[in-house]
């Protein structure tokens, strides 16, 4: 009969050690839907593709929480970014974050204006996830279908951002190639 009650405890202890290990399962584990791999891809391949005068290090990102796609452009899963993931949740933490590039999420275009008056001077990349006409705020907007990511780019946006874009990069917003 002892036997038995320490086998029954022994396989309690199992079974609360196995739900704590599911609990805790890491959030790395998760992987990404197709529409996420694509966020990834093309955020990334915006950053890749754009110079910051003086910039010797990897540039760093601000992610607003507000983004749908938070944990696709955060996590350390391979490949690895080109820039340093910062998530901030409000225009204080971007600014205090001395971010090269920000990503919006639900900021209003007003919103995406107002930030990039206080960085007044400092070259920076914007890319925003809910500005489809990207007629002000962002130089590049995502344009997330059901299936399908794509961009475009706001050139008044980019001119005044003080970073250098390839040309390549901007070439592809003009065909769905990078769909």
């Amino acid at each position: 009969m002892l036997v038995r009650h320490s086998f029954i405890f022994s396989l309690c202890q199992l079974l609360l050690a196995l739900a704590l290990f599911i609990a805790n399962w890491p959030a790395s584990a998760r992987t990404l839907s197709d529409t996420e791999k694509s966020v990834r891809a093309i955020v990334s391949g915006i950053v890749s593709y754009t110079r910051w005068p003086a910039l010797s290090d990897q540039p760093r990102l601000c992610i607003f929480r507000s983004s749908r796609f938070v944990y696709a452009l955060s996590n350390d899963a391979p490949p690895a970014l080109p820039y340093t993931p910062v998530i901030v949740n409000n225009q204080s933490e971007a600014l205090s974050a001395t971010c090269d590039a920000i990503y919006f999420g639900d900021e209003s275009s007003a919103a995406q204006l107002e930030l990039i008056d206080k960085y007044q001077g400092r070259p920076l990349l914007l890319i925003a996830e809910q500005n489809p006409e990207c007629l002000i705020g962002s130089a590049f907007c995502l344009i997330i279908n059901d299936h399908s990511v794509r961009f475009s780019v706001n050139l008044d946006a980019l001119s005044r951002s003080g970073v250098r874009v390839n040309p390549d990069v901007l070439m592809l917003a003009r065909n769905k190639k990078h769909e």
